[in-house]
C-alpha cells in the first residue's frame, strides 16, 4: 500500500507592509517565454531539518524551467536574494537580453539593494499582487517538486546544516 508523504504546512509571511510602490505585476501568471532570459521568477523557500533551517532562493528561467542561479543560506535575508540575482546577472553580461523578474512581495524585492542591482542591470521588476502566491506559481511548482524528490522523503536526523546545504545544491545542479 503506498501513502504519500504529505508535510506540515507552515504559514511564512514576510510581507511586512509596503517599503515602496510596487511595480505591475508583467507576468500576469503567463509562465511561458519564447526564449531563454525573457521572464525569471525568484522567491525563498525554508527548510528545516533537526539541525536548524536552511532556506533556497533561485532564480528560474520561464523558457524550460532553468535554475539559472540560486543561493543557500541559514537566514532569509538580503545578501541571500542579493548573491543569486548577481549571479543570474553575471549569465546575462555579455548580451542585450535583459528579463522581466517576477518575485512576490517579500521584504527584500522591496529594499534599496534589490532595487539598485535591478536597475544597474537594467532589468525589469515584476510582483505578484499581495498575498497571492498563484502569481507565482511556476516558482512555488519548483519548490514543491523539489521537496517532494529531495526533502520529506529522508531522514534528516543526522545531517548537519552544512550536509544538508550541500545536498540541496547538489540536486539542483
Amino acid at each position: 500500500r503506498l501513502v504519500a508523504a504529505t508535510p506540515k504546512r507552515r504559514r511564512h509571511g514576510s510581507y511586512l507592509g509596503e517599503i515602496s510602490p510596487a511595480p505591475e505585476n508583467l507576468v500576469n501568471r503567463d509562465f511561458t517565454a519564447g526564449a531563454p532570459n525573457e521572464k525569471w521568477l525568484t522567491d525563498i523557500s525554508e527548510f528545516h531539518i533537526p539541525a536548524g533551517k536552511v532556506y533556497l532562493s533561485p532564480v528560474i528561467d520561464c523558457f524550460d524551467g532553468l535554475v539559472v542561479s540560486w543561493s543557500i543560506g541559514t537566514h532569509p535575508d538580503a545578501a541571500l536574494v542579493n548573491s543569486k540575482l548577481d549571479a543570474a546577472i553575471e549569465t546575462i553580461s555579455d548580451s542585450s537580453t535583459r528579463p522581466v523578474v517576477h518575485s512576490d512581495r517579500g521584504a527584500h524585492y522591496r529594499w534599496p539593494g534589490w532595487f539598485s542591482r535591478m536597475r544597474d542591470a537594467r532589468l525589469t521588476r515584476s510582483m505578484s499582487r499581495k498575498g497571492c502566491s498563484p502569481d507565482n506559481a511556476a516558482c512555488e511548482g519548483f519548490f514543491g517538486r523539489l521537496k517532494n524528490e529531495m526533502y520529506y522523503h529522508c531522514d534528516w536526523t543526522k545531517t548537519t546544516i552544512g550536509e544538508f546545504m550541500q545536498a540541496l545544491d547538489a540536486y539542483i545542479r
